[in-house]
């Protein structure tokens, strides 16, 4: 059974449910409508009882390269795609089954809060995490404030956050922020073998430890989604934003002004 927009792939086969961002020419930016209907997918079919198991994997060379600056057609980023985000965030961590992000190239801005929202996230060597939000005058979203500094610890997320650097595959698994990195050549095979021991597992026991890691390692999630909400809203208006935006069109260094 498939079903989506042209923009999102959505596939069940047998009790897996494949999730795909599918703008491979864009490095699958995401608009705030792709964004609700990958959230929507997660909210309805993702409690089927059908379902055991969700991947989330994009199309060609990335997983995602964060929202979308280009899109003509589009809005620019806005509070509405913060919103959007937010509640694929808390539809990935709702949902009581597995997420497993095979992340099979860039992981850039929400993109990478998406990947790390996932219950078990395996990447490629060649991927990469970044959290490129300082490049265009914006603070991390999509939970990142909580999601990172539960993983790597605040001076490691501080530094991904403010400096705006990749981290590469290998490093990410070292630091505890994904689940494992593999040669590129086996991502396919490793997420498979991965998803069918988890099919074939004790559903409702995952589902209540999922729950458990929630209210631990994730109690303060809630309250990162609705303060990234506010302080991304407020950033959309300023000045460094509108530079910001406006540089990475132009594909030069912003100048900054702090206002």
């Amino acid at each position: 059974m498939a079903s989506a927009s042209p923009a999102i792939l959505s596939d069940q086969t047998g009790a897996v449910l494949r999730i795909t961002f599918n703008r491979p020419d864009s490095l699958n930016a995401l608009t705030s409508a792709m964004l609700a209907e990958v959230a929507e997918e997660v909210e309805t079919r993702g409690h089927d009882d059908s379902v055991r198991v969700l991947v989330l994997t994009g199309a060609g060379r990335a997983f995602s390269s964060g929202a979308d600056l280009r899109a003509a057609d589009d809005e620019p980023p806005s509070a509405e795609t913060v919103r959007a985000a937010n509640r694929l965030i808390r539809a990935l961590r709702a949902v009581p089954k597995p997420v497993v992000a095979a992340v099979n190239g860039a992981a850039a801005g929400v993109g990478c809060s998406i990947a790390l929202a996932a219950d078990l996230t395996v990447a490629c060597e060649s991927a990469y995490f970044l959290l490129a939000f300082a490049r265009i005058g914006l603070m991390p979203d999509g939970g990142a404030t909580a999601l990172l500094p539960a993983a790597i610890g605040r001076a490691r997320a501080t530094k991904m956050a403010m400096l705006a650097e990749r981290v590469d595959a290998r490093t990410a698994e070292r630091w505890g922020l994904i689940a494992q990195a593999v040669p590129d050549a086996d991502l396919e095979a490793e997420v498979e073998q991965l998803v069918a021991k988890l099919a074939a597992g004790p559903t409702a026991a995952y589902a209540q430890t999922k729950h458990a890691f929630n209210a631990t390692a994730l109690a303060g999630l809630e309250t990162a989604l609705e303060r990234e909400h506010e302080g991304q809203t407020a950033l959309f208006s300023t000045a460094d934003f509108a530079e910001g935006a406006t540089a990475f069109r132009e594909k030069r260094a912003p100048r900054f002004s702090g206002k």
